[in-house]
């Protein structure tokens, strides 16, 4: 806006409509509209038109706007002032219901626990309260609970009984058992096995029933696969342990308000210019609830930079409000018996996020950060009586290392809150399919089978102002339409104001005819009175803006699943993958494809310091051979089937569509740009069909490294040069016994062009499947070559490492690696 009459005009009519807002009682909206009405006057200003008149409207706006907003605290604070004595009423009837819970579960002894911290605390309470009403409730719940402790206690209590003429003790029967009163959803398909022995005469690979998917392999985790998940189990100073179903039995209830043992989390700047102090939620509200409705509208995001966790929670909010499943909901502890998470005044929670690979239990308190007029300092609900989001925020940013959090992407929150499957599509990549995208999206959307955020680029401020876009912002997608072949998407930034200023903003008059405003059910001078951050864009406008899409996915779209979690050592192989892969993990993977089959693969890398995400150096993706699942060594030869762009985000999915009925063999290697430190990093494999995946094992646990030189003589050239040939240096070893494995490496300067033979002099088993009399390395290679041998036959054996050209002098490293330890000798 570049007129300074017409910043007066809209200026003018902002300003109404924060009058009228005002007179209403509609005081969030009208503070907005002030403050808004002042920011055009102050453009104004700066465009030239600057008067004392304009300024000191200017000011009577700011005015009316602080004294609106410091009503509104004061209102609140006066809703809050609570009976004396009513918290611990609160939280004895929560210590009640819990030992009801236990009671009805025939869990007499957790029960009489339970019973008796109610009575303690209605006890204490009724002796400093002077409130007649408020003491005959306590001592009313008192009695309650002390009446059914008693009646428990004796049935525990053991008595004497005669029988055949001596004394023995019995006790009587205890409560019948019932089923468990807390109907709980199952805990989905990333449950954590308990590591169990295989019986005898278990198969290794087992298709196990898991939250609808079936487990492709087997159904316990090994020793070293146990051992990754317990190091990773450390975030940040904290541990974070796999989430059990055991875990459903944790203990909520408690006489004093509960506080976290790992302390209050550490502020972010903006936070700490305001901040005044911690407070419960019984503190900030008369009435506080966990849940009113699950709604991403009411969802607001303050002074935190975690917008892509404020918009993932938006769209799982919406997700479920929409399609009637329990997804963001499900995560929250305690619930009710129809397994609805509750609010709970004795102050502790529990979430469930996917963390390194697996579901871990984070537990939080409910102290939330306050400003100086008891605002919220966190991300929040409109609806001022619920906490779930301010708590979901804090329990994700407590694995983050506090609310100073430098800010990730959707993809990695939307798989920390889901589990679904996170893909990223990157708009400005040449390879970026406009029309598809588009149209899987919005096929995908209506089904519930996806959740989308998009984030935007760097900007200039300038450019960033006239598009109301915020720069390197993440946005949530909440509906997808095409009218009237326009392709439309709503979406929703997480500051809950500032909006798209172009095609089908509010503002515009010319796109938003009569019959597109009917057929999207859009209001824009309604949407003009306040703003909530939500806007529709059209696609093409989303393609010129927006950096990225982020697409995570419902497994549930796949029928078999299987992952392994695995350790990368960083001495393991050369630094960059550019001529050797083989000391790379790799994976054999069998695919019983039936048709038109579908293959995803996530590999995930272990993050357990904030840094990582500051400052992330780690470039990780997976290659993917057609090498009927045999390990690959050149990383180039035979040419990847997929070679992933390798990336620094934690997660990097591989897709593949199978079109021909068949039993489809690959190999799957993990790469990085560059190895700097061991990583650990979790494999999971998608399929719409039945698969088999297993490690590639690395049978050589031996090494010997020989140095050596072709100069003069011995620079014999390949084997097209016999008389020179037989002057190479040659090396033998012997093996008394059948050698599972030997592979030999050959590295040279990268300017020359190497080889390697083993020659078999004599073998103890010329009818045996690994006898053979001759093999090469293959092709002649710049600087590295290298062969595998299985099942060698006892025997005599020469190696000869050439160039290819005669009296090519150079130095090489020639290593062996081999099963078993074997002695090498050199002939000449």
């Amino acid at each position: 806006m570049s007129d300074p009459e017409e910043c007066i005009q809209h200026a003018a009519e902002v300003a109404r409509q924060a009058t009228h807002f005002d007179t209403s009682g509609s005081h969030e909206a009208a503070i907005y509209m002030y403050r808004q009405a002042a920011v055009y006057l102050d453009r104004a200003t700066k465009l030239g038109l600057c008067s004392p008149a304009i300024i000191d409207r200017i000011q009577q706006y700011h005015n009316r706007a602080n004294i609106l907003e410091n009503n509104e605290h004061q209102t609140l604070a006066s809703q809050v002032s609570q009976e004396r004595g009513q918290s611990e009423l609160s939280r004895a009837n929560f210590l009640l219901l819990e030992a009801l819970d236990e009671d009805e579960a025939g869990n007499a002894e957790e029960a009489i626990e339970l019973y008796s911290n109610a009575v303690q605390l209605c006890l204490e309470a009724s002796k400093n309260e002077s409130n007649s009403k408020l003491i005959e409730k306590l001592r009313h719940l008192a009695d309650q609970a002390l009446s059914r402790a008693e009646v428990l206690k004796a049935k525990e209590t053991p008595i004497e009984e005669e029988g055949e003429g001596e004394s023995q003790r019995t006790t009587k029967p205890q409560l019948q058992k019932v089923s468990p009163s807390r109907t709980i959803p199952p805990l989905g398909f990333g449950n954590l096995v308990d590591a169990q022995p295989n019986p005898k005469g278990t198969p290794k690979t087992q298709h196990v029933k898991k939250g609808g998917l079936q487990i492709s392999g087997k159904s316990e985790y090994s020793k070293e696969e146990l051992e990754v998940l317990r190091r990773t189990s450390n975030v940040n100073g904290r541990d974070y342990v796999p989430f059990l179903a055991i875990d459903l039995k944790e203990k909520f209830a408690f006489p004093m308000p509960f506080s976290d043992k790992d302390g209050l989390l550490t502020l972010a700047p903006k936070q700490k210019k305001n901040f005044a102090r911690w407070a419960r939620p019984e503190e900030i509200s008369s009435d506080p609830k966990m849940i009113e409705v699950v709604d991403c509208f009411s969802i607001k995001q303050t002074c935190v930079s975690d917008c892509s966790f404020v918009a993932s929670v938006a769209i799982s909010a919406l997700y479920e409000k929409r399609f009637k499943k329990r997804l963001i909901t499900d995560i929250i502890f305690p619930k009710n018996r129809n397994g609805d998470p509750v609010y709970n005044p004795c102050g502790k929670y529990m979430i469930k996020l996917h963390i390194n690979g697996i579901p871990r239990k984070v537990i939080i308190d409910d102290k939330l950060p306050v400003g100086h007029h008891g605002e919220l300092l966190c991300s929040y609900s409109t609806n001022k009586n619920e906490f779930w989001i301010s708590l979901v925020e804090k329990s994700y940013l407590k694995v983050m290392g506090g609310y100073d959090f430098p800010g990730s992407n959707s993809n990695i929150d939307l798989y920390a809150l889901t589990g679904w499957i996170p893909e990223r599509v990157s708009i400005k990549d040449k390879d970026f399919n406009k029309e598809d995208t588009y149209r899987k999206i919005l096929d995908r959307f209506h089904r519930g089978d996806v959740l989308v955020t998009v984030a935007t680029g760097e900007m200039s401020d300038a450019e960033a102002d006239r598009a109301g876009l915020v720069p390197t912002h993440a946005y949530a997608m909440l509906d997808i339409k095409e009218v009237k072949n326009k392709r439309l998407l709503m979406l929703k930034n997480p500051w809950s104001h500032l909006r798209w200023k172009g095609n089908y903003s509010e503002m515009d008059q010319e796109h938003w005819t009569p019959e597109m405003c009917r057929l999207l059910n859009y209001d824009p001078k309604s949407a003009q009175s306040f703003d909530n951050g939500v806007f529709w864009i059209d696609y093409d406008s989303l393609c010129h803006f927006y950096d990225v899409i982020y697409m995570n996915w419902n497994p549930r779209l796949f029928s078999h699943t299987y992952f392994t979690h695995e350790t990368w050592n960083a001495g393991a192989g050369p630094v960059r993958d550019l001529y050797n892969v083989g000391e790379n993990p790799q994976y054999s993977l069998e695919v019983q494809c039936s048709g038109g089959s579908a293959v995803w693969i996530l590999l995930t890398r272990h993050i357990t310091e904030i840094e990582d995400f500051r400052n992330n150096k780690e470039y990780i993706t997976l290659l993917v051979y057609k090498t009927g699942g045999k390990k690959v060594f050149y990383p180039f030869d035979p040419a990847p089937y997929i070679d992933g762009v390798r990336i620094n985000s934690p997660h990097y999915l591989c897709k593949m569509v199978l079109k021909e009925p068949d039993t489809h063999k690959f190999t799957l290697v993990v790469s990085q740009y560059e190895k700097h430190l061991t990583i650990h990093y979790s494999l999971r494999v998608f399929a719409t069909c039945p698969f088999s995946l297993h490690k590639i094992k690395n049978y050589c646990k031996h090494k010997n490294e020989i140095t050596g030189k072709w100069s003069g003589e011995t620079a014999g050239g390949c084997p097209n040069h016999p008389a020179t040939y037989k002057n190479n240096p040659i090396y033998q070893i012997r093996l008394d016994a059948d050698l599972h494995c030997l592979r030999l490496e050959v590295k040279a300067p990268k300017d020359v062009q190497i080889g390697c033979e083993v020659v078999c002099v004599d073998a103890k088993n010329t009818e045996a499947n690994g006898y053979f009399s001759k093999k090469q390395s293959g092709a002649y290679r710049s600087g590295f070559v290298v062969m595998e041998i299985m099942d060698m036959v006892a025997g005599v054996y020469n190696i000869i490492p050439s160039t290819f050209y005669p009296k090519t002098e150079a130095p090489y490293f020639l290593i062996f690696h081999s099963s078993a330890p074997i002695k090498i000798n050199r002939l000449k």
